[in-house]
């Protein structure tokens, strides 16, 4: 079981970015998939989240700029972040849900490096 991400980058303040988590070794179609973010000396937060189904929800703060997508034939989730501010600065992770019928616990990916300067 592997998650990869990437798409990460240094931007500056209003520009856009798009992060990648490819998969492998488990259901994708089956998962529910998140992307978290974690700034130095803060816990992980959820950032987005995607059902299996399509069904999206978002920290309030991105609502609206950033958009969480999946491609279940390259089983792949995808985070589109536009109008990006200097406090979405962080490390972003990708999450797949434990599940009965593809996973038995949470996975992460490694996780990419975001960086908006004002």
């Amino acid at each position: 079981v592997q998650l990869q991400a990437s798409g990460g980058g240094s931007v500056q303040a209003g520009e856009s970015l798009r992060l990648y988590c490819s998969t492998s070794g488990f259901s994708f179609r089956h998962t529910n998939m998140a992307w978290y973010r974690q700034r130095p000396g803060n816990e992980r937060t959820l950032v987005a989240r995607i059902t299996n189904i399509g069904d999206t929800r978002y920290l309030s703060s991105v609502k609206g700029r950033f958009t969480i997508s999946r491609d279940n034939v390259v089983s792949t989730v995808y985070l589109q972040m536009n109008d990006l501010k200097p406090e979405d600065t962080a490390v972003y992770y990708c999450n797949a849900e434990p599940n009965p019928f593809a996973l038995s616990q949470s996975i992460w990916g490694q996780g990419t490096q975001v960086t908006v300067s004002s």
